[in-house]
């Protein structure tokens, strides 16, 4: 038995990184996952992975979750294949980064829609669907960056548009919870994918000065992140609603 069993999820993002790991850990805990990314040959492997590995998941791809219309679409198919939504995890994102004064207006834009747009389309057309079943939980992956400000890299857009899902999740926390909706924001510290990995290659002086500002001086492993995620997700935290949650390797306490 599962801590998720038999509750349908979507999941943004599932295309690797910890998307990918999301999507194993949910239907490992007996959840029926609905996948979602840009990258179609990426979704296509995690669904090989987790049905490989005994769950269930369907992959919708590619999928462009900054374009409100194919968003809806998503969601309307997301419904379609287990007749109905549990859990909507907003996980998919993306950003630039880059000091203010010579951060151009069109990496503020991709910025915000990446970061910002895309939790809220997602959440705008899933709303329903959960008030439909009664209630049931949004989860939106944040970061660090909207508690605390970062030097390394520069992050104007990044800590702005993140603020801004910490925000977005109170507020659908307070309109949810009439309709039995709880809503909850998961924020990363700096976490090791494959792509991070491969992006900082043999740089050890840029690894050491991300990893600074943490108190465990290492980067999270999208493992941690996502276990926490799984739990919230559960009736088991049927009482949290409205919270941030930093897993950031104590970044954010000093």
């Amino acid at each position: 038995m599962g801590i998720l069993d038999e509750k349908i999820v979507l999941i943004t993002g599932t295309g690797g990184g910890m998307g990918r790991v999301a999507a194993l850990v949910f239907a490992r805990e007996g959840a029926r996952v609905v996948g979602a990314d840009i990258n179609a040959d990426g979704n296509a492997e995690t669904v090989d992975m987790v049905r490989t590995a005994g769950g269930l998941m369907t992959g919708f791809a590619p999928v462009d979750l900054t374009d409100a219309e194919q968003v809806r679409e998503l969601v309307e198919n997301a419904v379609g294949v287990y007749g109905g939504l549990d859990v909507v995890y907003n996980n998919a994102a993306l950003q630039r980064f880059g000091p203010l004064p010579d951060f151009s207006v069109e990496d503020w834009r991709t910025t915000v829609a990446g970061e910002l747009d895309i939790p809220f389309f997602v959440s705008k057309y899933a709303w329903p669907h959960l008030v439909e079943r009664g209630g049931g939980v949004l989860i939106n992956v944040a970061s660090e960056a909207g508690m605390i400000a970062g030097h390394n890299p520069p992050m104007v857009a990044h800590t702005a548009a993140n603020a801004g899902v910490i925000g977005m999740t109170r507020q659908m926390a307070l309109e949810g919870a009439p309709h039995g909706i709880r809503a909850v924001a998961v924020s990363p510290g700096p976490v090791l994918t494959p792509a991070s990995d491969r992006d900082l290659g043999d740089n050890q002086a840029l690894r050491e000065a991300i990893t600074a500002k943490t108190l465990l001086k290492r980067f999270g492993r999208p493992e941690e992140v996502v276990e926490l995620a799984a739990f919230l997700a559960s009736d088991r935290a049927s009482y949290i609603t409205g919270a941030n949650y930093a897993v950031d390797g104590g970044s954010s306490a000093w």
